[in-house]
C-alpha cells in the first residue's frame, strides 16, 4: 500500500492507514445519519491557491467560468428559488423531494424509516445538506439501502472505524416519534447527530437571507469560481465610474484644541453610548494554551499585561467612566454587547471570566453576550465541505461582519435602547492602544455631535502589513447619479481592486491610504437598519479567502493542510450602505457633508495588536505581544516626558528582538485616560534605565520623584468601592472611598527587576525582582511620602480606613499610621476636583 500524501501525519497507531475512497455508484440509494469518512483534499501547487473577494454588497456574481461549478451553481440557483417560493415547512420538503440529488440520496426513506424518527425541520435541515451537494457529510459511502437495512455481512471485515459507523449508525432504528428514544439518547453517536443538526440549524438560520444552507453553498461556489477566473478583478458593474480617494478628516495629534473639544463631547454624551466587542475569533496564530490541560484557548484569554486582553477592554471603558463621574459627578454604567463564538470553547471562557470577576463590578444585566455561529469549511477546488476528526464539519466563525445581522437576530439593538443607548463604540480585543488618550472619545464625540451614522479611527498605515485601509469612494452610478462615503477595503481585496503595495521601485499610491484599525463609532439605529434586511447587504463586505491553507485534523486522526475557506463578512463594511448620493460630481472637502467620517492619530495611539506568537525565527516584532509592549512603552516615554519627567527613549524594534527593554511602566487609564489629565497628577522627576513603574490608583500624586529599581502602587479601590445590590452582586461606585497615594521630592532606589532572568515575559508583566518597593492599598487607605529616600527592598500595606506617612527621620525614615476621621471615610482627606475650562479639564488638588 502507498504511504500517505506528504502533508497528512498519522496521528494515531491505532488507526488504520489511509485508504482510497470509494468512488460512489451513481445509482445507489444512500441512507446513513452519521458521518463518514470522506477524502481529505490535497493542497493544490502554491501558483493555484488564491483569494476571491467578490462581495455581496458591491455588485453582482461574476461571471462563472468553470464550466462544472457554474452548472452546480445553476442546479442549486433553482432549488433555492423554488425553496423561497414554498410558503410552508411541508411545501419545502416536497420541494426538496423533488431534487434528484434527494430523491437519490434518501430513496423510500425520504418520507419515513430514519427521517421518521426526526422531527419535520431536522429532516429539513438534512434534505438541504444533500441538495446542497454535500452528502458526503451524512455517509455517502457507507451503502445504506433506502428502506433503512444494509448488508452488514459485506463490511464485516473492513476497518475498525468503518465498522464502527456501521454500529453507531444502527441506532436509528430505535428512533422514537419524539427524537432519539431514552436508552440511546446519551449516547456519543446521537450526541453526533444532535452536534451536526445544530451546525446546520445555525447557518441555515443566520444565512436565511441568502437562502439557507443551499445559499451558503451558492455564494461559496460563485466565488471560488470567480478566483479561477483569468480575469479576478471585478468593478462594480452598475457603477460608470469607480475612483478612491485618500479620505479626508481630522487629525488629533495636529488639531489639539478641537480633539479635546470633541473627547469632551463623547464623554459628556457616555450615557448615550453603547460598547460592542467582536470577540468570537479564534486567535490560531497566538497559539494560545492552558498549561495546565493543553486546550486550545481563544484570543481573549491571552494573559497581557497582568490580566486577561478582556480584562483590559474593561478597565479601559471603566477609565472613561470614572472621568465622567468626576467631571458631571453622575454614576454611568455603559452596557456591553460582546459576540463571542463556541470555536475554542470562546462563549464559555468569555462567560467564565465574567463570572469570576463578578461582572467586573457592573452587574450581569449590563452585558449581553451572543454567540456567533460556525460556518463549513469548504474545498477550494470543488467545494465541498472538510470533515474533521470529530466527522463533522470543519467550522469556523464567519468573520466579525456577522455582528450586524446577528444583534439584530438576538435582540441586542433593543436591549440597547433599553438602556437609553443611541450610539456605541467598536473595538476588537486584541488591539491594545485602542483607548490610549483621546482617540475613542474623539471618535464618538463627533459622531454623536453631527449625527453621523459610522465613523473610522485611522492612522497610517505600515506596508505590507495584513491590514485594509479606509478610503474615500467617488463613484457615478448608471442613472448618472454621484455616490460619496468613507469605507474600507480588505487586505485581501487590493488585487481585485488594483492596489498594489508600495515599494521602493512603483511607488504605489497605496502607501498614502490610511490604515483601518475597526475601531468605530456606529449610530445604533442605522446599523440596525442594515442588519434587519432581508437580503444579502445585511452582511457586509462578503469575502472568500482561498490564501491560506486550511489546518486540521479529518476523521481518520490524520493532521491536514488543505486550500479551503469559508464565507467571512466584515463589519467595516457596513459602511458600504451609507453612501451620499447627489446629482453631481462634488468638489474636495466633500467629507463634512458625509454620513460617514474619518478621525487621524499617530499611529501608536491607534492601532497596535497581540495578534500573533512570536517565532524564533522571526524578524519582526509587528502584531505580536512584544511588539505591541513596546508601543505601551513609547507611549509611556512620550506623556510623562511632556510632564518634564526624564525618561529613557524606546529605540526602533528591531533593537529589541533579543534584548532586553529599556523600562517597564504601566499606568491605570483612569489616571486619565486623557493625557491631559494625566500630566496635571505627574509633574517633574526622573525614571532611570531599567526601571519599573507599576500605578494602580487613580487618585495619586507625583511629583520630582527620581526612580531607580522597582515602584509597584497597588489599590483594591482603584476608582471607588463595591455595594450589593438588590440582585446580590457587587457594583462598582465611582468616587466612593477611593485608596490614595502621594509622592512628593521622593527618591526611590532598590535593584528592582532581574534583567537577566530567563524566566521573564515581559509583556505578561511576569518579571523576577531583585528588590523593590511595594504599595499597598486595601479600602480607601491613603499613602504619602515626601521629601524622603527610600532605599533598598520595602514593602508598605496600609489598612483600610488609614493613612500612612513616610518622612525622613535622620538617615533613614519613620513611619506614622492614623486613622481616617469618619467625616472623611468617603472622600478621603485629600481629592482631585475636575472642572471643564473651555475645551479642557482642569485639576484642583481639594485638602479637607
Amino acid at each position: 500500500m502507498a504511504p500517505p500524501p506528504p502533508h497528512l501525519r498519522l496521528l494515531s497507531p491505532l488507526l488504520p492507514p489511509l485508504c482510497p475512497p470509494r468512488r460512489r455508484r451513481a445509482r445507489t440509494r444512500l441512507l446513513s445519519a452519521l458521518s463518514s469518512p470522506s477524502p481529505a483534499p490535497s493542497p493544490p501547487p502554491r501558483s493555484q491557491q488564491r483569494v476571491s473577494t467578490a462581495s455581496l454588497d458591491r455588485g453582482p456574481s461574476p461571471s462563472l467560468e468553470h464550466q462544472p461549478l457554474a452548472a452546480e451553481v445553476a442546479r442549486l440557483s433553482a432549488a433555492r428559488a423554488r425553496l423561497r417560493a414554498a410558503r410552508s415547512l411541508d411545501d419545502k420538503l416536497r420541494a426538496l423531494d423533488a431534487e434528484p440529488r434527494v430523491a437519490a440520496f434518501f430513496g423510500n426513506a425520504s418520507g419515513g424509516g430514519v427521517l421518521g424518527g426526526l422531527q419535520p425541520r431536522e429532516t429539513y435541515l438534512l434534505k438541504c445538506l444533500v441538495a446542497a451537494g454535500q452528502d458526503h457529510v451524512l455517509g455517502a459511502e457507507l451503502g445504506w439501502a433506502g428502506d433503512g437495512t444494509h448488508d452488514h455481512e459485506r463490511h464485516r471485515n473492513g476497518s475498525a472505524l468503518r465498522e464502527a459507523l456501521y454500529s453507531l449508525a444502527g441506532l436509528v432504528g430505535k428512533w422514537s416519534g419524539e427524537g432519539v428514544a431514552d436508552d440511546v439518547a446519551r449516547g456519543g453517536d446521537t450526541e453526533l447527530l444532535r452536534q451536526l443538526l445544530k451546525f446546520l440549524g445555525d447557518i441555515d438560520e443566520f444565512y436565511d437571507c441568502i437562502g439557507g444552507i443551499i445559499g451558503y453553498q451558492i455564494m461559496a461556489l460563485e466565488l471560488i469560481s470567480a478566483s479561477k477566473s483569468k480575469d479576478s478583478k471585478h468593478r462594480h458593474s452598475q457603477d460608470k465610474f469607480v475612483h478612491f480617494h485618500v479620505p479626508a478628516g481630522v487629525n488629533l495629534s495636529e488639531d489639539t484644541e478641537y480633539a479635546s473639544q470633541a473627547a469632551l463631547w463623547g464623554i459628556e454624551g457616555l450615557p448615550e453610548l453603547g460598547e460592542i466587542y467582536p470577540i468570537g475569533g479564534a486567535g490560531d496564530r497566538l497559539g494560545l494554551v492552558d498549561s495546565d490541560t493543553g486546550e486550545s484557548l481563544p484570543a481573549a484569554l491571552l494573559p497581557y499585561c497582568g490580566r486577561s486582553l478582556l480584562e483590559g477592554l474593561m478597565r479601559d471603558l471603566q477609565a472613561r467612566e470614572f472621568l465622567h463621574f468626576k467631571i458631571f459627578g453622575k454614576q454611568c454604567i455603559t452596557p456591553v454587547a460582546i459576540m463571542t463564538s463556541s470555536v475554542k470553547n470562546n462563549h464559555e471562557h468569555i462567560v467564565a471570566i465574567c463570572e469570576r470577576l463578578e461582572w467586573f463590578g457592573r452587574g450581569q444585566e449590563n452585558f449581553r453576550l451572543f454567540e456567533q455561529p460556525l460556518v463549513p469549511v469548504v474545498n477550494a477546488e470543488d467545494g465541498d465541505w472538510l470533515i474533521d476528526k470529530s466527522l463533522l464539519p470543519v467550522g469556523k466563525p464567519g468573520g466579525h461582519g456577522a455582528i450586524w445581522k446577528l444583534a439584530c437576530d438576538r435582540g441586542v439593538f433593543e436591549w440597547l435602547y433599553r438602556h437609553g443607548r443611541k450610539g456605541a463604540t467598536v473595538r476588537q480585543v486584541s488591539n491594545v492602544v485602542a483607548a490610549t488618550d483621546l482617540t475613542l472619545m474623539a471618535l464618538a464625540g463627533i459622531g454623536m455631535r453631527h449625527n453621523k451614522k459610522l465613523g473610522f479611527a485611522s492612522c497610517e498605515r505600515r506596508p505590507g502589513a495584513t491590514e485594509g485601509v479606509n478610503v474615500l469612494i467617488e463613484k457615478q452610478n448608471l442613472d448618472g447619479l454621484w455616490a460619496y462615503g468613507i469605507t474600507c477595503i480588505e487586505y485581501t481585496e487590493f488585487e481585485k481592486y488594483g492596489i498594489s503595495e508600495p515599494t521602493s521601485t512603483n511607488g504605489s499610491l497605496q502607501a498614502s491610504y490610511p490604515a483601518n484599525t475597526n475601531i468605530m463609532y456606529v449610530d445604533l439605529q442605522a446599523v440596525e437598519e442594515v442588519g434587519s434586511r432581508r437580503n444579502a447587504s445585511c452582511l457586509p463586505g462578503m469575502v472568500m479567502n482561498l490564501k491560506k491553507a486550511i489546518s486540521y485534523v479529518d476523521h481518520l486522526g490524520f493532521e491536514c493542510s488543505a486550500a479551503g475557506g469559508r464565507l467571512e463578512c466584515t463589519m467595516q463594511n457596513i459602511a458600504d450602505n451609507f453612501m451620499n448620493t447627489y446629482s453631481y460630481r462634488c468638489s474636495k472637502a466633500i467629507e463634512s457633508e458625509l454620513d460617514t467620517f474619518i478621525v487621524y492619530n499617530e499611529r501608536k495611539k491607534v492601532t497596535s495588536s497581540a495578534k500573533r506568537k512570536l517565532k524564533p525565527e522571526d524578524r519582526s516584532l509587528h502584531q505580536t505581544p512584544e511588539g505591541s509592549l513596546l508601543d505601551i512603552m513609547r507611549n509611556a516615554h512620550d506623556l510623562l516626558s511632556s510632564s518634564s519627567i526624564e525618561v529613557p527613549k524606546v529605540k526602533d524594534n528591531n533593537e529589541y528582538l533579543r534584548s532586553e527593554l529599556p523600562f517597564l511602566i504601566f499606568l491605570h487609564p483612569a489616571l486619565g485616560p486623557f493625557w491631559e489629565i494625566i500630566k496635571q497628577k505627574f509633574v517633574g522627576g526622573s525614571i532611570s534605565k531599567g526601571s519599573e513603574l507599576q500605578i494602580e490608583v487613580a487618585e495619586f500624586v507625583w511629583k520630582d520623584v527620581e526612580l531607580d529599581g522597582s515602584l509597584i502602587i497597588l489599590s483594591d479601590n482603584i476608582m471607588g468601592s463595591t455595594k450589593r445590590n438588590t440582585h446580590g452582586e457587587q457594583i462598582l461606585h465611582y468616587g466612593a472611598r477611593c485608596g490614595r497615594c502621594k509622592l512628593q521630592s521622593v527618591k526611590i532606589v532598590n535593584d528592582g527587576i532581574s534583567w537577566d532572568s530567563p524566566s521573564n515575559v515581559y509583556w505578561k508583566h511576569d518579571v523576577e525582582r531583585s528588590e523593590s518597593l511595594k504599595i499597598i492599598l486595601h479600602g480607601n487607605a491613603e499613602f504619602e511620602a515626601k521629601d524622603v529616600l527610600l532605599k533598598g527592598n520595602h514593602m508598605f500595606e496600609v489598612p483600610d480606613c488609614h493613612r500612612m506617612r513616610i518622612i525622613q527621620d535622620g538617615s533613614g525614615f519613620a513611619v506614622k499610621l492614623d486613622r481616617i476621621s469618619k467625616e472623611m471615610m468617603d472622600s478621603g482627606s485629600w481629592y482631585w476636583e475636575y472642572t471643564v475650562d473651555g475645551a479642557h479639564v482642569k485639576l484642583n488638588m481639594v485638602e479637607l
